[in-house]
Protein backbone atom coordinates (compact mmCIF):
# COMPACT_ATOMS: atom_id res chain seq x y z
CA UNK A 1 0.00 0.00 0.00
CA UNK A 2 1.04 3.05 -0.55
CA UNK A 3 0.42 5.84 2.29
CA UNK A 4 -0.36 9.59 1.17
CA UNK A 5 0.02 12.60 3.88
CA UNK A 6 -2.17 12.14 6.75
CA UNK A 7 -4.58 15.49 7.43
CA UNK A 8 -6.43 16.39 10.40
CA UNK A 9 -9.89 18.37 10.73
CA UNK A 10 -9.74 21.17 12.92
CA UNK A 11 -10.48 24.51 13.60
CA UNK A 12 -7.65 27.11 15.07
CA UNK A 13 -8.75 30.39 16.15
CA UNK A 14 -4.91 32.22 16.89
CA UNK A 15 -3.79 33.29 13.66
CA UNK A 16 -0.99 35.20 15.06
CA UNK A 17 1.27 36.57 17.67
CA UNK A 18 2.04 40.30 18.20
CA UNK A 19 5.08 42.11 17.87
CA UNK A 20 5.96 45.37 17.87
CA UNK A 21 4.23 48.13 15.55
CA UNK A 22 5.61 48.15 12.17
CA UNK A 23 5.45 46.00 9.76
CA UNK A 24 4.60 42.62 9.94
CA UNK A 25 7.21 39.54 10.88
CA UNK A 26 7.44 36.98 8.25
CA UNK A 27 9.16 33.85 9.96
CA UNK A 28 12.11 32.00 7.89
CA UNK A 29 11.92 34.81 5.43
CA UNK A 30 15.41 35.35 4.78
CA UNK A 31 15.83 35.94 1.38
CA UNK A 32 17.81 32.65 0.94
CA UNK A 33 16.00 32.31 -2.68
CA UNK A 34 16.64 35.13 -3.75
CA UNK A 35 14.41 37.23 -6.29
CA UNK A 36 11.28 35.41 -7.58
CA UNK A 37 11.33 37.83 -11.09
CA UNK A 38 9.47 36.73 -14.20
CA UNK A 39 8.36 37.71 -17.30
CA UNK A 40 7.61 34.58 -19.14
CA UNK A 41 5.63 31.80 -19.19
CA UNK A 42 8.03 29.40 -16.83
CA UNK A 43 7.42 26.07 -14.63
CA UNK A 44 9.09 26.25 -11.07
CA UNK A 45 9.77 22.36 -10.51
CA UNK A 46 8.84 21.32 -6.85
CA UNK A 47 11.07 18.10 -7.46
CA UNK A 48 14.32 20.08 -7.80
CA UNK A 49 13.84 21.23 -3.67
CA UNK A 50 16.99 20.35 -1.56
CA UNK A 51 15.21 17.90 1.79
CA UNK A 52 16.26 20.77 4.35
CA UNK A 53 14.32 22.32 7.37
CA UNK A 54 12.06 24.90 5.96
CA UNK A 55 13.95 27.92 7.68
CA UNK A 56 17.21 26.93 6.67
CA UNK A 57 19.45 28.99 4.80
CA UNK A 58 19.26 27.92 0.95
CA UNK A 59 21.98 30.38 -0.33
CA UNK A 60 23.71 27.24 -1.58
CA UNK A 61 20.55 25.86 -3.76
CA UNK A 62 19.28 29.48 -4.18
CA UNK A 63 15.65 29.46 -6.07
CA UNK A 64 14.99 25.01 -5.80
CA UNK A 65 13.03 25.65 -2.52
CA UNK A 66 13.29 22.85 0.24
CA UNK A 67 11.28 20.25 1.24
CA UNK A 68 10.23 19.89 4.50
CA UNK A 69 8.70 16.67 5.25
CA UNK A 70 8.14 17.33 8.97
CA UNK A 71 5.86 20.13 7.31
CA UNK A 72 4.69 18.28 4.04
CA UNK A 73 5.43 21.68 2.24
CA UNK A 74 8.09 23.33 -0.14
CA UNK A 75 9.15 26.40 1.20
CA UNK A 76 10.46 29.12 -1.22
CA UNK A 77 11.98 32.03 1.20
CA UNK A 78 12.28 35.34 -1.12
CA UNK A 79 13.60 38.72 -0.87
CA UNK A 80 10.68 39.74 -3.51
CA UNK A 81 8.17 38.44 -5.85
CA UNK A 82 7.11 39.83 -8.95
CA UNK A 83 5.16 38.12 -11.78
CA UNK A 84 4.92 40.58 -14.83
CA UNK A 85 1.72 40.71 -17.37
CA UNK A 86 1.61 37.75 -19.95
CA UNK A 87 3.29 35.66 -17.92
CA UNK A 88 2.33 32.58 -16.22
CA UNK A 89 3.68 30.37 -13.85
CA UNK A 90 3.08 26.82 -12.74
CA UNK A 91 4.43 23.94 -11.03
CA UNK A 92 5.84 20.60 -11.75
CA UNK A 93 4.74 18.61 -8.54
CA UNK A 94 7.18 17.39 -5.97
CA UNK A 95 7.36 13.58 -5.39
CA UNK A 96 5.09 14.01 -2.00
CA UNK A 97 2.73 16.02 -4.13
CA UNK A 98 3.69 19.17 -0.67
CA UNK A 99 1.98 22.24 -1.39
CA UNK A 100 3.94 25.98 -1.88
CA UNK A 101 4.89 28.47 0.85
CA UNK A 102 6.32 31.42 -0.15
CA UNK A 103 7.65 33.13 2.75
CA UNK A 104 8.93 37.12 1.33
CA UNK A 105 11.24 39.71 2.63
CA UNK A 106 10.11 41.93 0.67
CA UNK A 107 6.82 43.28 -1.50
CA UNK A 108 4.81 40.63 -3.70
CA UNK A 109 3.65 41.91 -6.70
CA UNK A 110 1.75 39.52 -9.47
CA UNK A 111 0.16 41.35 -13.11
CA UNK A 112 0.66 37.84 -14.23
CA UNK A 113 -0.83 34.54 -13.13
CA UNK A 114 -0.11 32.34 -10.41
CA UNK A 115 -1.63 28.95 -11.44
CA UNK A 116 -2.06 25.95 -9.11
CA UNK A 117 -5.02 24.38 -11.14
CA UNK A 118 -5.61 20.43 -11.03
CA UNK A 119 -5.29 19.05 -14.50
CA UNK A 120 -8.99 18.04 -16.55
CA UNK A 121 -9.71 15.19 -16.96
CA UNK A 122 -7.72 12.32 -18.67
CA UNK A 123 -8.06 8.86 -20.07
CA UNK A 124 -7.52 5.85 -18.80
CA UNK A 125 -5.03 4.42 -16.69
CA UNK A 126 -3.86 7.75 -16.38
CA UNK A 127 -4.74 9.91 -13.62
CA UNK A 128 -5.08 13.49 -13.79
CA UNK A 129 -2.13 15.30 -12.01
CA UNK A 130 -3.46 17.66 -9.12
CA UNK A 131 -2.18 21.39 -8.34
CA UNK A 132 0.68 21.05 -5.46
CA UNK A 133 -1.06 19.74 -2.33
CA UNK A 134 -4.15 18.50 -4.13
CA UNK A 135 -5.38 14.81 -4.35
CA UNK A 136 -5.50 13.49 -8.04
CA UNK A 137 -8.34 12.14 -10.36
CA UNK A 138 -10.00 8.80 -10.38
CA UNK A 139 -8.68 6.51 -12.87
CA UNK A 140 -11.77 5.47 -16.06
CA UNK A 141 -12.13 2.58 -17.32
CA UNK A 142 -9.17 0.86 -19.21
CA UNK A 143 -10.06 -3.18 -19.04
CA UNK A 144 -10.96 -5.95 -16.88
CA UNK A 145 -7.71 -5.60 -14.63
CA UNK A 146 -8.03 -2.25 -14.46
CA UNK A 147 -11.44 -0.68 -13.77
CA UNK A 148 -12.52 3.01 -12.73
CA UNK A 149 -11.89 4.14 -9.30
CA UNK A 150 -12.40 7.22 -7.09
CA UNK A 151 -10.32 10.15 -6.97
CA UNK A 152 -7.73 10.92 -4.38
CA UNK A 153 -7.33 12.99 -1.39
CA UNK A 154 -9.68 13.34 2.04
CA UNK A 155 -12.61 14.66 0.33
CA UNK A 156 -12.34 12.68 -3.23
CA UNK A 157 -15.20 11.22 -5.08
CA UNK A 158 -16.34 7.97 -5.84
CA UNK A 159 -16.69 6.70 -8.99
CA UNK A 160 -19.15 9.35 -11.04
CA UNK A 161 -18.82 11.71 -7.95
CA UNK A 162 -16.80 15.34 -8.02
CA UNK A 163 -14.16 15.72 -4.73
CA UNK A 164 -15.17 18.32 -2.19
CA UNK A 165 -12.84 20.60 0.33
CA UNK A 166 -14.50 23.44 1.91
CA UNK A 167 -18.01 23.52 0.39
CA UNK A 168 -20.63 22.62 2.32
CA UNK A 169 -23.22 20.90 1.22
CA UNK A 170 -20.75 19.02 -1.12
CA UNK A 171 -21.10 15.48 -2.96
CA UNK A 172 -18.59 14.37 0.41
CA UNK A 173 -17.78 16.28 3.79
CA UNK A 174 -16.01 19.23 4.04
CA UNK A 175 -12.39 18.74 5.62
CA UNK A 176 -9.87 21.42 6.87
CA UNK A 177 -10.64 24.70 8.65
CA UNK A 178 -11.22 28.16 7.64
CA UNK A 179 -7.27 28.72 8.94
CA UNK A 180 -6.22 26.53 6.48
CA UNK A 181 -3.69 25.56 8.82
CA UNK A 182 -2.23 22.45 8.18
CA UNK A 183 -1.86 23.56 4.02
CA UNK A 184 -3.75 21.07 2.47
CA UNK A 185 -5.54 21.38 -1.75
CA UNK A 186 -8.36 19.86 -2.90
CA UNK A 187 -9.47 16.44 -3.70
CA UNK A 188 -10.10 14.43 -7.09
CA UNK A 189 -13.15 13.96 -8.82
CA UNK A 190 -13.99 10.24 -9.64
CA UNK A 191 -13.93 8.22 -12.74
CA UNK A 192 -16.62 7.17 -15.04
CA UNK A 193 -19.01 4.42 -14.45
CA UNK A 194 -19.04 1.40 -16.35
CA UNK A 195 -16.38 0.40 -19.10
CA UNK A 196 -16.01 4.60 -20.07
CA UNK A 197 -12.58 5.23 -20.03
CA UNK A 198 -12.82 9.13 -18.79
CA UNK A 199 -11.20 9.59 -15.49
CA UNK A 200 -11.96 12.69 -12.85
CA UNK A 201 -10.82 16.02 -12.74
CA UNK A 202 -7.58 16.61 -9.88
CA UNK A 203 -7.86 18.66 -7.10
CA UNK A 204 -6.48 22.48 -6.96
CA UNK A 205 -3.35 22.84 -5.11
CA UNK A 206 -2.37 25.01 -2.35
CA UNK A 207 -0.14 27.82 -1.63
CA UNK A 208 0.62 29.83 0.70
CA UNK A 209 1.77 34.01 0.57
CA UNK A 210 3.19 35.88 3.46
CA UNK A 211 4.89 38.92 2.45
CA UNK A 212 6.89 41.46 4.77
CA UNK A 213 4.69 44.77 3.47
CA UNK A 214 2.53 44.32 0.21
CA UNK A 215 0.96 41.96 -1.59
CA UNK A 216 -0.58 43.18 -4.88
CA UNK A 217 -2.26 41.25 -7.14
CA UNK A 218 -3.68 42.97 -10.80
CA UNK A 219 -3.63 39.28 -12.56
CA UNK A 220 -4.86 36.15 -10.86
CA UNK A 221 -3.73 33.27 -8.50
CA UNK A 222 -6.09 30.31 -8.96
CA UNK A 223 -6.30 26.66 -7.41
CA UNK A 224 -9.03 25.44 -9.55
CA UNK A 225 -10.58 21.82 -9.80
CA UNK A 226 -9.63 20.04 -12.90
CA UNK A 227 -12.86 19.42 -15.11
CA UNK A 228 -14.83 16.99 -15.82
CA UNK A 229 -16.31 15.86 -19.73
CA UNK A 230 -19.60 17.67 -20.40
CA UNK A 231 -22.12 17.70 -23.07
CA UNK A 232 -21.46 14.24 -24.14
CA UNK A 233 -23.77 11.30 -23.67
CA UNK A 234 -21.83 8.45 -21.38
CA UNK A 235 -22.05 7.94 -17.46
CA UNK A 236 -20.76 11.66 -15.71
CA UNK A 237 -17.62 11.19 -14.31
CA UNK A 238 -16.17 13.98 -11.28
CA UNK A 239 -14.86 16.97 -11.35
CA UNK A 240 -11.89 18.14 -8.68
CA UNK A 241 -12.58 20.59 -6.05
CA UNK A 242 -10.54 24.00 -5.61
CA UNK A 243 -7.53 23.92 -3.33
CA UNK A 244 -6.36 26.34 -0.82
CA UNK A 245 -4.95 30.18 -1.17
CA UNK A 246 -3.68 31.56 1.81
CA UNK A 247 -2.10 35.35 1.57
CA UNK A 248 -0.58 36.87 4.69
CA UNK A 249 0.63 40.54 4.76
CA UNK A 250 0.51 44.07 5.81
CA UNK A 251 -1.19 45.18 2.91
CA UNK A 252 -3.62 43.09 0.31
CA UNK A 253 -4.54 45.38 -2.97
CA UNK A 254 -4.87 45.18 -6.74
CA UNK A 255 -7.44 44.69 -9.14
CA UNK A 256 -6.75 40.93 -10.11
CA UNK A 257 -8.51 37.59 -9.07
CA UNK A 258 -8.21 34.98 -6.58
CA UNK A 259 -9.71 31.54 -7.40
CA UNK A 260 -10.43 28.37 -5.64
CA UNK A 261 -13.40 27.23 -7.60
CA UNK A 262 -14.42 23.87 -8.58
CA UNK A 263 -14.22 22.25 -12.25
CA UNK A 264 -16.44 22.33 -14.48
CA UNK A 265 -18.85 18.46 -14.15
CA UNK A 266 -20.07 16.81 -16.86
CA UNK A 267 -23.94 15.64 -16.81
CA UNK A 268 -25.57 12.85 -17.28
CA UNK A 269 -29.51 12.09 -17.50
CA UNK A 270 -30.14 14.91 -15.55
CA UNK A 271 -26.96 13.67 -12.79
CA UNK A 272 -24.25 16.34 -12.77
CA UNK A 273 -21.15 15.37 -10.88
CA UNK A 274 -20.93 18.49 -8.86
CA UNK A 275 -17.40 19.12 -7.18
CA UNK A 276 -16.97 21.67 -3.97
CA UNK A 277 -15.12 24.65 -3.94
CA UNK A 278 -11.92 25.11 -2.07
CA UNK A 279 -10.98 27.64 0.63
CA UNK A 280 -9.48 31.32 0.57
CA UNK A 281 -7.86 32.78 3.46
CA UNK A 282 -7.00 36.49 3.80
CA UNK A 283 -4.84 38.02 6.96
CA UNK A 284 -3.57 41.73 7.08
CA UNK A 285 -3.03 44.66 9.04
CA UNK A 286 -4.41 47.36 6.95
CA UNK A 287 -8.07 47.60 5.86
CA UNK A 288 -9.21 45.80 2.90
CA UNK A 289 -12.14 47.29 0.45
CA UNK A 290 -14.07 44.22 -1.12
CA UNK A 291 -15.95 46.36 -2.84
CA UNK A 292 -15.93 47.20 -6.66
CA UNK A 293 -12.84 47.96 -8.27
CA UNK A 294 -10.94 45.57 -6.43
CA UNK A 295 -9.24 41.97 -6.20
CA UNK A 296 -12.35 39.65 -6.86
CA UNK A 297 -12.16 36.57 -4.90
CA UNK A 298 -14.02 33.34 -5.73
CA UNK A 299 -15.46 31.75 -3.05
CA UNK A 300 -15.45 34.31 -0.38
CA UNK A 301 -12.39 33.93 1.36
CA UNK A 302 -12.19 34.11 5.44
CA UNK A 303 -10.77 37.13 6.91
CA UNK A 304 -8.47 38.41 9.65
CA UNK A 305 -7.38 41.63 10.68
CA UNK A 306 -3.79 41.84 12.33
CA UNK A 307 -2.36 43.72 14.99
CA UNK A 308 0.73 46.14 13.57
CA UNK A 309 3.79 44.25 13.77
CA UNK A 310 2.17 41.05 14.10
CA UNK A 311 4.17 37.38 13.70
CA UNK A 312 2.13 35.94 10.90
CA UNK A 313 1.52 31.92 11.39
CA UNK A 314 2.91 29.63 9.39
CA UNK A 315 2.39 26.36 11.05
CA UNK A 316 -0.14 25.18 13.57
CA UNK A 317 1.26 26.03 16.69
CA UNK A 318 2.77 23.92 19.80
CA UNK A 319 -0.32 21.89 20.90
CA UNK A 320 -1.95 22.18 17.70
CA UNK A 321 -3.42 18.76 17.08
CA UNK A 322 -1.65 16.08 15.47
CA UNK A 323 -2.83 12.54 13.29
CA UNK A 324 -0.69 9.98 11.59
CA UNK A 325 -0.56 7.18 10.44
CA UNK A 326 1.59 4.85 12.05
CA UNK A 327 1.44 1.06 10.65
CA UNK A 328 -0.05 -0.48 8.21
CA UNK A 329 -0.28 -4.20 8.88
CA UNK A 330 1.81 -4.13 11.66
CA UNK A 331 4.46 -2.66 8.62
CA UNK A 332 5.78 0.86 9.80
CA UNK A 333 5.13 3.85 7.89
CA UNK A 334 7.18 6.70 7.61
CA UNK A 335 7.04 10.36 8.72
CA UNK A 336 7.60 11.42 4.70
CA UNK A 337 5.28 9.26 2.70
CA UNK A 338 5.30 9.40 -0.99
CA UNK A 339 2.49 9.18 -3.32
CA UNK A 340 4.11 8.11 -6.21
CA UNK A 341 1.82 4.24 -7.17
CA UNK A 342 5.22 2.46 -7.59
CA UNK A 343 7.32 4.99 -8.79
CA UNK A 344 9.09 4.62 -5.47
CA UNK A 345 8.50 1.40 -4.33
CA UNK A 346 5.09 1.00 -1.94
CA UNK A 347 5.50 2.61 1.64
CA UNK A 348 3.77 -0.71 3.03
CA UNK A 349 3.70 -4.01 0.89
CA UNK A 350 1.34 -6.26 2.59
CA UNK A 351 1.04 -10.06 2.07
CA UNK A 352 -1.85 -11.43 -0.07
CA UNK A 353 -4.43 -11.00 2.46
CA UNK A 354 -8.59 -9.94 2.45
CA UNK A 355 -8.10 -7.84 5.40
CA UNK A 356 -5.62 -5.47 7.68
CA UNK A 357 -5.67 -3.35 10.36
CA UNK A 358 -4.29 0.77 10.62
CA UNK A 359 -2.56 1.94 13.41
CA UNK A 360 -3.19 5.43 14.26
CA UNK A 361 -1.34 7.85 16.69
CA UNK A 362 -3.29 11.27 17.94
CA UNK A 363 -2.21 14.17 20.10
CA UNK A 364 -4.42 16.83 21.66
CA UNK A 365 -7.03 15.35 20.64
CA UNK A 366 -10.03 14.27 22.33
CA UNK A 367 -11.03 10.62 23.37
CA UNK A 368 -14.42 11.18 22.47
CA UNK A 369 -13.19 12.31 18.45
CA UNK A 370 -13.89 10.36 15.66
CA UNK A 371 -11.11 8.88 13.67
CA UNK A 372 -11.25 7.86 9.93
CA UNK A 373 -9.19 5.91 8.01
CA UNK A 374 -9.89 6.21 4.10
CA UNK A 375 -8.59 3.80 1.68
CA UNK A 376 -8.51 4.53 -2.04
CA UNK A 377 -7.52 1.92 -4.17
CA UNK A 378 -5.70 3.04 -7.61
CA UNK A 379 -8.27 1.31 -9.31
CA UNK A 380 -11.12 -1.26 -9.61
CA UNK A 381 -13.08 -0.30 -6.47
CA UNK A 382 -14.63 3.07 -4.51
CA UNK A 383 -12.98 4.23 -1.72
CA UNK A 384 -14.08 2.53 1.51
CA UNK A 385 -13.72 4.19 5.35
CA UNK A 386 -13.30 2.89 8.85
CA UNK A 387 -13.94 4.62 11.83
CA UNK A 388 -10.61 3.67 14.44
CA UNK A 389 -11.29 2.85 17.91
CA UNK A 390 -8.97 3.51 20.87
CA UNK A 391 -6.60 0.68 22.23
CA UNK A 392 -4.21 2.16 24.45
CA UNK A 393 -3.75 5.98 25.48
CA UNK A 394 -0.95 7.91 27.52
CA UNK A 395 -1.07 11.15 28.97
CA UNK A 396 0.78 12.83 25.45
CA UNK A 397 -0.86 10.76 22.99
CA UNK A 398 -3.98 8.07 21.87
CA UNK A 399 -3.86 4.87 20.19
CA UNK A 400 -6.52 3.86 17.15
CA UNK A 401 -6.70 1.23 15.14
CA UNK A 402 -9.00 0.28 12.64
CA UNK A 403 -9.86 -2.94 10.35
CA UNK A 404 -10.24 -2.37 6.39
CA UNK A 405 -10.57 -4.33 3.44
CA UNK A 406 -7.44 -4.80 0.98
CA UNK A 407 -7.73 -4.30 -2.57
CA UNK A 408 -4.94 -5.91 -4.46
CA UNK A 409 -2.59 -3.46 -6.04
CA UNK A 410 -1.22 0.32 -4.50
CA UNK A 411 -3.67 2.05 -2.57
CA UNK A 412 -3.43 5.65 -0.63
CA UNK A 413 -4.11 5.87 2.80
CA UNK A 414 -4.96 8.64 5.06
CA UNK A 415 -6.84 9.70 8.08
CA UNK A 416 -8.63 12.46 9.66
CA UNK A 417 -10.11 13.21 12.86
CA UNK A 418 -13.93 15.27 13.37
CA UNK A 419 -13.72 16.69 17.23
CA UNK A 420 -16.47 16.85 18.94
Amino acid sequence: MVTSKNYITVLLAAALFTRAVGDIVVPGANGTDGVLNISTNTVIDLSRAVTAAWDSDNSANAGKGVYDASKWAVVFKYSSVTIRSNATVTFRNHASRAPVVWLVSGDVRIDGNVNLDGQNWVYAPLHAEPGPGGGRGGQGYFGSGLKSGSGFGIGGGSMAQGGNYGAIPGPRPAYGNPSILQLIGGAGGGGATGDYDRGGGAGGGAILVAARDTIEINGKISANGGSAVSGYDWPSHGAGSGGAIRLISNSIQGRGAVNALAGGANTYNGQVAVAGFGRLRLERVQTLDLGNGTISFGPDPSVVTLAQGSEALIWPPTGAPEVRITSIGGGAVSLDPRAGFGAFGPDVALPITNRTFVTVETKNVEPQSQVIVRVTPRANANFLEANAAIVSSTNSAIQWQAGVDVNVGYSAVQVRVVRP
